[in-house]
């Protein structure tokens, strides 16, 4: 399967983020541009393309004014995108049906031995939209104690998954990469499990470039799918989406 073009993704992300890196100082500009350049070699980390509805999404989630059934509504829309695309990254087997008129038809059919894993709290926001799209779908939870995302005193509290996870793709589900730490206990537990870096997939709605740099030099074969890359990200969604602000 051919790759996508992240490069050209990424700049037509940035061409439309313009006026937000307005606000940014140099330095904090500069640190970005480094961090996107590292990341543009990857190719094992993809971005939704950033078109008008994209944008307009981030743009009400980021807003202030925004409303708690607001935000949830605009939350689950952004998530069904990310989880769609991410769906395309699961394994699919040719196959030949015929329809009611008598016809073969070739296409092809979703291959079973997949889980999803929710890293709570946040994280459960995103197992909506992927029953939505998988119905039958086991999800297994991991629940992570730190007093916030750069703690380097973050443990793991909770872990419980599928007996067989270590021989299903993993559709791992975080809402915001800060620095990275969360995410990479994580994966840590689920290789604990026997679970191989290249069958975890990332479900991430918003990431900083540092975050995911860290999480790839850490785990560089594990597969990542964020719908935007910036410097500033909402850590606030949880308890947005929640309520419980």
């Amino acid at each position: 399967m051919k790759e996508p073009d992240l490069i050209s993704d990424m700049k037509e992300s940035q061409a439309m983020q313009k006026n937000d890196q307005k606000t940014l100082s140099k330095t904090d500009s500069g640190i970005k541009m480094l961090d996107l350049a590292n990341l543009k070699i990857n190719q094992k980390i993809k971005v939704l393309k950033c078109n008008n509805q994209i944008k307009e999404l981030h743009t009400v989630l980021r807003d202030s004014e925004t409303s708690h059934s607001d935000f949830k509504f605009y939350s689950d829309r952004l998530i069904r995108l990310l989880v769609e695309e991410g769906l395309n990254e699961l394994p699919y087997s040719p196959t030949t049906v015929i329809t009611p008129s008598g016809c073969e038809y070739d296409g092809v059919k979703y291959i079973s031995g997949v889980c999803g894993v929710s890293i709570m709290r946040s994280g459960e926001a995103m197992e909506k939209g992927l029953r939505e799209c998988c119905r039958s779908i086991r999800i297994g939870k991991i629940l992570i104690q730190s007093g916030d995302e750069d703690s380097k005193k973050s443990s793991v509290i909770y872990a419980k998954f599928p007996k067989d996870v270590n021989t299903r793709k993993i559709l791992l589900m975080y809402p915001i990469i800060t620095s990275g730490t969360t995410i990479n206990l994580a994966i840590k537990v689920l290789k604990e499990h026997s679970v191989p870096e290249s069958n975890i997939l990332i479900l991430c709605l918003f990431s900083t470039p540092s975050g995911l740099q860290t999480i790839s030099t850490l785990y560089p074969n594990v597969h990542i799918l964020t719908s935007e890359i910036h410097s500033y990200v909402p850590t606030d969604f949880g308890q947005r989406y929640f309520g419980t602000e």
